[in-house]
């Protein structure tokens, strides 16, 4: 997680960063739900000299899906049962400089033969989602086939509140799909789930993601920053129009045409009709 602010000059100041590896992650225990199939990890960093998570955390939400459906609570991502939802929270942390934002590095980890690619979709259609239009999707398609493989997509918006309304919405941005030039800690579940082929037979991209309006002063005022992404196999859900929608858009443009149409009649018919100011004479 990094977190920077921009200096007079509009130059990028960084702070330290804080690696999610050096964490104090409390007992999955306590939170792990078999009904709701939902588990949250929560964390603070093991030594904290500038005293910033003295009342604040860094937690990971994940819930599970038996079916496909929608979530209720906004960015309202459409599921299948095929993904799972990660939520990445901030909360209470004290900022380390004024306005300052937040980013979040997402590490991906692939086998030989498959490519990552970052993709943008943007619809006029907000109605799960007010005022966002954009989602994004980091897909891993194999090179043989370009068949999608996994995938993680999200809306390109935060929230700064646990009941997230359209006014809590902050921005969120993208900076690319790059290939990661670090070495992950070897005590990490990845080097656990694939040997020790990291960096030769598989290899690891790196993509971040900010948080924050060009101020910052959402996290600021609120103290509280969540992001919400879907996880899954095979393509990633595409949202299409409602039959509401499509009503609304079916009268919205229905209406004028058949004005236009009508209008058009009559004015034909007039014409027709020709008129004289000179009586028949009998």
């Amino acid at each position: 997680v990094f977190e920077y602010s921009e200096t007079k000059t509009l130059e990028e100041l960084f702070y330290p960063p804080y690696d999610l590896s050096d964490f104090s992650w409390d007992s999955i225990n306590r939170t792990l739900n078999h009904t709701s199939l939902t588990a949250e990890f929560t964390g603070i960093p093991a030594t904290d000299p500038s005293g910033s998570f003295s009342n604040g955390s860094v937690a990971f939400r994940v819930t599970a899906y038996e079916a496909s459906g929608r979530d209720r609570p906004l960015p309202s991502l459409l599921h299948t049962a095929n993904s799972s939802k990660v939520e990445f929270v901030l909360a209470g942390v004290a900022p380390r400089g004024n306005g300052s934002r937040f980013a979040l590095e997402v590490a991906t980890v692939e086998e030989t033969g498959v490519a990552q690619k970052l993709r943008s979709a943007r619809s006029i259609d907000d109605e799960y989602t007010p005022t966002i239009f954009e989602m994004l999707s980091l897909v891993a398609e194999s090179q043989n086939d370009s068949s999608t493989l996994s995938f993680l997509q999200w809306k390109a918006t935060a929230y700064g509140s646990r009941s997230p309304r359209r006014e809590d919405s902050i921005q969120c941005r993208s900076r690319g799909l790059q290939a990661a030039n670090w070495t992950l800690p070897t005590s990490s579940i990845v080097h656990a789930y694939f040997g020790e082929g990291i960096g030769s037979t598989y290899t690891v991209s790196a993509i971040n993601i900010s948080f924050g309006g060009e101020d910052g002063k959402v996290y600021q005022e609120k103290r509280y920053l969540s992001w919400s992404a879907l996880l899954g196999f095979g393509q990633p859900p595409e949202d299409t129009f409602s039959p509401l929608v499509i009503s609304i858009m079916a009268v919205a443009l229905g209406t004028p045409m058949a004005m236009l149409l009508v209008g058009s009649c009559v004015v034909l018919l007039a014409q027709r009709k020709r008129y004289s100011e000179y009586e028949p004479i009998n």
